[in-house]
């Protein structure tokens, strides 16, 4: 998924890009809460399972962190320099 999928008709697409831009702007900092399902819910007006697939949609890209009963955290995005973000090298004989 990319930043500009702001017109996306489905809700959930659209609300993980607002966050994912957000965390890409620096407005959500690493090792810091997102807000709650029910303050998403709130503030754009979408249904919490909405808010709850676009927080899980951010899981499984790897910005998000989810720690059960205590929320959502910002992961960060992996540095290019970073072993995790390079291509599996095959091991050396």
């Amino acid at each position: 998924m990319s930043i500009g999928d702001e017109s996306d008709p489905r809700a959930y697409i659209r609300l993980a890009a607002e966050l994912r831009r957000d965390i890409a702007s620096g407005k959500l900092q690493p090792g810091k809460p997102t807000p709650s399902i029910t303050t998403l819910s709130q503030r754009y007006g979408h249904a919490r399972q909405t808010c709850a697939k676009a927080l899980r949609m951010l899981v499984d890209e790897g910005l998000l962190i989810r720690y059960p009963g205590l929320g959502y955290y910002v992961a960060g995005a992996p540095r290019p320099d970073s072993p995790a973000s390079t291509p599996d090298q095959p091991d050396a004989p």
